[in-house]
């Protein structure tokens, strides 16, 4: 028996060399960094702290997302201080950040509030343990405060400087100082117990000094701070006059590492810095005022907003290598239809195609603006249209189908689903993101031949694959399109085969808004019984019947003013005046439009009228046929057939 036991014994020694190792790995990796709370707190840079998890609680933010506040141990101290930052969210929603866990802190900044009491941002982070293999808390820590076998823990010392100051500071510029020349410095790896401050501090010529803080940090009861910070958008001077008065303001959309936030600029501030900021460039911002945003005007993610004050600063900086560019928060297009009225989403896509600018009056102001509707498609085979306004509408150049990124697109339910692009939005054209390219080689090799299904009801781009719900005349009929409780809408190429010209033109109502039908006084004025006025003129407006045909049966569809200016190429107001002086001429113009081919978008709904139902189809946009793009569609849908069969 006692040589049975030696000889067991012996085995256990000889255990092999890599279970001894992992065993050693995993007791490494349980070795928490002890200590590090205590030099954290009092301003020492500790290099990758690794650390506990011994709670972790959500707090709400309202309508923004919502922050996790930490209970973290180093074995000797906890401290409830640790804030994780929003763009680490996911750990957590994920499971991989839980309680018990072991950690690295690979970055985090220590900000200093109003009161005097410090948060830790966790910037960055990395699981080395989970918290199954852990298992529950290591070693018998006490909170901070609590340091020195049950004593008060002594005041805390103010944050020490630096040892190595910044090489340069920013000039002064238009009288305004008080930046420092960097941000949120990455300092050299250290050991615990040696000083050096993990902040920025500069000097301002009135002695005093300010902590460049990231904007993740920032809170309204803060009340001196100076960001280093990227303008990724910047609105036009916008106007307002009420009752309280009248003024102007401008916003911009700042972002650094750690987040972004919406700033914006009133009367003199906007006289002071509006063209000193310019986009894609970087400043130090110090002295605004913090407020609750408003998200229901803006996409930015940050519960906060910022105010100039005439004691706002705004510097340039030149070293801005290491900031980041826009922050996006991309949805699918094919996830639009799942998202709420009025939500402000980033979206990017192909234009696939999109139309000519059009000019719009504006009835809140009676201005005149430029309105351009544009078809985005991405991975997900859906696409939506988004409209662009005025300098963008007139600028835009989709002729090479680019990749387009908008940032706070306000989602309508107009037509299905559809994009608005506000003053506050940015927009950029093939942006230089790992998404782009992604969405550029797919597109490229088969998206550009894919069928897409818009969810942008009627609003489809026509030739270039609008709406690609791809009909013939003969399967609108055998499936009972526009038979359910909604307008069904599909695309169809078809010839125009006749034209009913008589009744095609009537007299409207003068007036920019109205096109309500006249009556002639006979004694040289017009009345518009909805304007309630008579008018001396009016003005033509057409609403033209025809019948269209493609090889397998055809379809009469109604034609209102544009599509059918578009059509007969000419507008209706010489028109009007041909049918008055030259029938001839009148009867040639549509002598030359029959049998011309086109792609029709067309909206079709059953309609009851005179307890008699008949299906009424709208052609909602009429355009000629690329050849190029329709002979690839066939291409493909052949090929498709050809897997079919086989």
């Amino acid at each position: 028996l006692l040589l049975l036991i030696r000889g067991r014994d012996r085995q256990k020694l000889r255990r092999p060399a890599h279970q001894k190792n992992k065993q050693r790995g995993w007791m490494a990796l349980s070795r928490l960094s002890e200590g590090a709370i205590a030099s954290m707190m009092v301003g020492e840079t500790v290099s990758k702290p690794i650390l506990q998890v011994i709670n972790i609680r959500a707090i709400s933010t309202g309508n923004g997302p919502p922050r996790y506040r930490l209970l973290m141990s180093d074995g000797l101290n906890t401290l409830s201080s640790f804030m994780l930052a929003t763009q680490l969210n996911s750990v957590v929603e994920e499971e991989r950040l839980k309680t018990n866990c072991i950690c690295q802190l690979n970055r985090s900044i220590v900000n200093t509030l109003k009161d005097g009491r410090r948060v830790i941002i966790v910037m960055d982070l990395e699981v080395l343990k989970s918290a199954e293999m852990v298992g529950g808390k290591i070693g018998n820590p006490v909170p901070f405060n609590e340091v020195g076998q049950g004593q008060q823990q002594q005041p805390l010392p103010p944050v020490v400087p630096a040892a190595n100051p910044p090489a340069s500071r920013p000039s002064q510029q238009n009288g305004l100082s008080g930046a420092p020349a960097t941000a949120m410095a990455r300092a050299p790896s250290k050991s615990f117990g040696k000083t050096g401050g993990s902040d920025s501090i500069l000097s301002t010529p009135g002695g005093s000094q300010t902590r460049v803080v990231p904007i993740a940090s920032l809170n309204p009861y803060q009340s001196k701070w100076t960001i280093r910070a990227r303008v990724t958008n910047k609105s036009q001077i916008r106007t307002w006059s009420n009752s309280r008065g009248e003024g102007k303001l401008f916003s911009i959309e700042l972002v650094d590492e750690s987040g972004e936030i919406r700033a914006t600029g009133f009367n003199e501030q906007v006289d002071k810095f509006f063209s000193l900021i310019e986009v894609n460039k970087v400043y130090f911002f110090s002295k605004g005022t913090l407020k609750i945003a408003n998200k229901q005007y803006t996409a930015v993610k940050n519960d906060y907003e910022m105010t100039f004050t005439n004691e706002t600063s705004v510097v340039p900086c030149e070293d801005s290598a290491d900031v980041p560019t826009v922050q996006f928060d991309f949805v699918s297009i094919g996830d639009l239809e799942n998202k709420d009225k009025d939500t402000l989403v980033d979206i990017i896509g192909v234009c696939k195609s999109y139309e000519d600018v059009s000019k719009i009056i504006v009835k809140s102001t009676n201005r005149e603006v430029s309105k351009r509707n544009i078809h985005l498609m991405d991975m997900s085979g859906k696409m939506v249209t988004a409209t662009l306004w005025g300098e963008d509408a007139d600028k835009f150049d989709g002729s090479r189908k680019p990749v387009i990124a908008i940032k706070g697109a306000r989602l309508s339910d107009f037509g299905g689903r559809s994009l608005s692009v506000l003053s506050s939005s940015t927009v950029m054209l093939n942006p230089d993101i790992p998404k782009s390219f992604q969405l550029r080689a797919w597109f490229d090799s088969e998206g550009q031949v894919m069928e897409a299904s818009s969810i942008s009801e009627g609003r489809g781009g026509g030739g270039s694959g609008g709406n690609t719900n791809w009909k013939t005349l003969r399967e609108v009929k055998s499936e009972s399109l526009g038979h359910g409780d909604k307008a069904d809408y599909f695309t169809s190429v078809a010839t125009i085969v006749y034209f009913r010209k008589e009744n095609c033109l009537y007299q409207a109502c003068p007036t920019q808004d109205c096109n309500k039908k006249v009556i002639d006084q006979q004694n040289g004025l017009y009345r518009c019984e909805k304007c309630n006025s008579e008018f001396p003129n009016f003005k033509y407006r057409l609403i033209l019947l025809a019948n269209i045909a493609d090889f397998g049966s055809n379809q009469w569809v109604t034609c209102f003013q544009e599509v059918a200016e578009t059509i007969l190429g000419q507008n209706a107001n010489y028109l009007g005046e041909l049918k008055d002086k030259n029938e001839q001429a009148f009867e040639e113009v549509f002598h030359n439009a029959n049998f011309c081919t086109y792609i029709f978008r067309i909206r079709v709904k059953l309609e009851t009228y005179n307890d008699e139902s008949r299906i009424k189809a709208t052609v909602m946009e009429a355009k000629p046929v690329d050849y190029k793009d329709y002979a690839r569609r066939l291409i493909m849908n052949i090929r498709k057939l050809a897997v079919h069969l086989a």
